[in-house]
């Protein structure tokens, strides 16, 4: 089975460093990165966990216990969903703007409501936890100065001590940002 969100880099590191943009088809929505180690090992355990749950709802229906089944393998199947969202979250860019999907939230930006996409050195969330460290964050502010929360970070479960795939995604945004703000404006 194919896994597109994993071919990310490759296409990236495949194409020319003068070509900031390699895929053919702008218009659909694209991570510019792939999921870090952190991101795919939580996912990968919840799915290890999400199958002991699954073999739980199996032995209580052999026991015969249908509607304690019911709800276990409900629980599991909740279980499944998140983790798959899990490997959602992140940046995605298309020729329409920039998306930054959260576990629970997703906010889209066109590039002509963009007025600045910039790295600044600030303090970061640690792996999404309430824990901040200095770091750096590619921030977008909106036209009329309203800035949103980072797109990126190098604390992230993405980028941890990933720095140097932290900077072509960000440089891979900017691109995007470059080349359709700039259509967008005209």
């Amino acid at each position: 089975m194919p896994l597109p969100f994993l071919t990310a880099d490759r296409a990236f590191d495949a194409a020319a460093e003068d070509v900031a943009l390699p895929f053919d088809d702008h218009d659909q929505w694209r991570r510019p990165y792939r999921p870090g180690p952190w991101r795919v090992a939580a996912a990968a355990m919840l799915l290890l966990l999400a199958s002991f749950i699954l073999l739980a709802a199996t032995i209580i229906a052999a026991a015969g216990e249908i509607p304690g089944a019911a709800v276990c393998a409900g629980f599991g199947a909740l279980v499944i969903a998140s983790s798959l969202r899990l490997l959602r979250v992140g940046t995605w860019v298309s020729r329409h703007g920039v998306r930054r999907v959260g576990f629970f939230f997703t906010t889209t930006v066109p590039w002509g409501k963009a007025q600045a996409l910039r790295t600044v050195q600030q303090p970061v969330r640690w792996l999404g936890l309430p824990r901040t460290v200095q770091g750096q964050a590619l921030v977008l502010v909106r036209q009329g100065g309203e800035t949103m929360p980072p797109l990126l970070t190098d604390h992230s479960a993405d980028f941890l001590a990933r720095g140097e795939a932290f900077e072509r995604a960000t440089d891979t945004v900017e691109a995007w940002s470059d080349e359709y703000g700039a259509l967008a404006t005209r």
